[in-house]
């Protein structure tokens, strides 16, 4: 497990940066991309894909770096397009055992008549003592350090 991208993940979450982007970021280098260039990619997927309480962020950039990873690059590359989806769909049971659900409303105990506003909440203790996100970003920076720990022993 690479214990230095985990805490960066984690450090960066806590700097202000959405669960996407602090996923995404932390692993950045290792796909030729500049953090600001990470940042910048996966800013739209934080609060459940743009606030909205969908996907969980953090699981969306787990998922940006499968495609970074095993992304096909042609139009009509079918094995290649199976090979991604396969591996998104490994990584998201992990991250669904891990953490007991995907949807980031569920992940936070919103109920459905929560109204879905852009404006993100200040990040004050109160916010993180409330909100599991810090721990969806470790648990998705785990998978994808576990993940890359067993690609290359394979």
């Amino acid at each position: 497990m690479d214990k230095e991208r985990i805490e960066r993940a984690v450090s960066l979450f806590k700097e202000g940066y959405n669960c996407s982007q602090s996923v995404v970021a932390a692993f950045a280098d290792q796909y030729g991309f500049t953090e600001e260039q990470a940042l910048k990619m996966s800013a739209s997927f934080g609060g459940g894909i743009g606030r909205m309480r969908e996907t969980c962020g953090a699981a969306c950039g787990l998922f940006m770096l499968a495609g970074f990873e095993t992304g096909a690059v042609k139009g009509d590359d079918r094995e290649g397009k199976a090979a991604n989806y396969a591996l998104v769909q490994q990584l998201a049971k992990e991250f669904i055992k891990r953490n007991g659900a995907l949807k980031c409303a569920d992940l936070l105990g919103l109920s459905s008549n929560v109204p879905i506003v852009s404006t993100p909440e200040a990040r004050t203790s109160q916010y993180y003592s409330k909100r599991p996100c810090a721990k969806m970003v470790e648990e998705a920076a785990k998978i994808w350090s576990d993940y890359m720990k067993n690609r290359i022993k394979n």
